[in-house]
């Protein structure tokens, strides 16, 4: 089967470009050649997002996981020198991981392009905190996190600064062993439950957005409901 590839074109920035761009970001390669690119995945309905929003129809192909999930893992590989060109200017880069820093992503996609960030390296987490229940029965809190990573210091400072900037939040950034058997710490930035709502409000602004699915199901109890009165 051969290949199909990117037309070459000027590239625009749209919704669906940024989320693409925030996927590669955190689980996408370009490769040293100058011309292709992959994007790797556990989740199949990530990667069927991924090419919709490229507009490609290559196929999405079982590979080796990364050894930290016990999942099976899933690529698709697509090639264009005008595209990988494009990402290049963007300030992404082969064998990224310890030295991406900042992008250049317009202010008006950023959050879709964060989104693609969640999606890709970051998680949402939430659960029941029942701690105080010994005092009180009623004493139980519903915890909120959402949680960016990066193996590159200076890539997490930047997210947090235009974070901060566009949507008026700080969060917590810290170094942390992230993965068990993973060698290195990693930087993460972690966003308490207030900050959190604002935050998941903020990059799901609409329905029908290219995103993870299950995350935006977890996402999706918060941004319903009314916020006052949550612990």
């Amino acid at each position: 089967m051969t290949r199909k590839k990117l037309s070459n074109q000027d590239f625009s920035w749209t919704p669906e470009l940024a989320y693409a761009v925030g996927l590669i970001t955190t689980d996408g390669n370009l490769s040293p050649d100058g011309r292709h690119m992959s994007m790797r995945s556990s989740d199949m309905q990530l990667l069927e997002t991924f090419r919709q929003c490229l507009r490609i129809s290559n196929r999405i192909a079982q590979t080796q996981n990364n050894g930290y999930s016990k999942k099976p893992a899933y690529k698709i590989q697509f090639g264009g020198v005008e595209f990988y060109k494009w990402l290049v200017r963007v300030g992404l880069m082969p064998n990224k991981s310890h030295i991406i820093g900042s992008l250049n992503i317009p202010d008006e996609y950023f959050r879709d392009f964060l989104r693609g960030h969640l999606d890709g390296d970051g998680s949402i987490t939430t659960y029941q905190d029942r701690y105080n229940t010994f005092k009180n029965p009623e004493y139980v809190y519903t915890r909120l996190w959402v949680r960016f990573i990066s193996a590159s210091r200076p890539h997490i400072e930047w997210l947090r600064t235009t974070i901060t900037k566009l949507c008026e939040i700080k969060g917590h950034h810290s170094q942390s062993k992230v993965y068990e058997d993973h060698p290195t710490s990693m930087s993460v930035l972690k966003f308490g439950k207030k900050e959190s709502l604002k935050l998941l409000n903020w990059i799901y602004y609409q329905p029908d957005l290219p995103c993870l699915i299950r995350k935006r199901d977890i996402a999706e109890r918060f941004i319903l409901r009314p916020h006052s009165g949550m612990v």
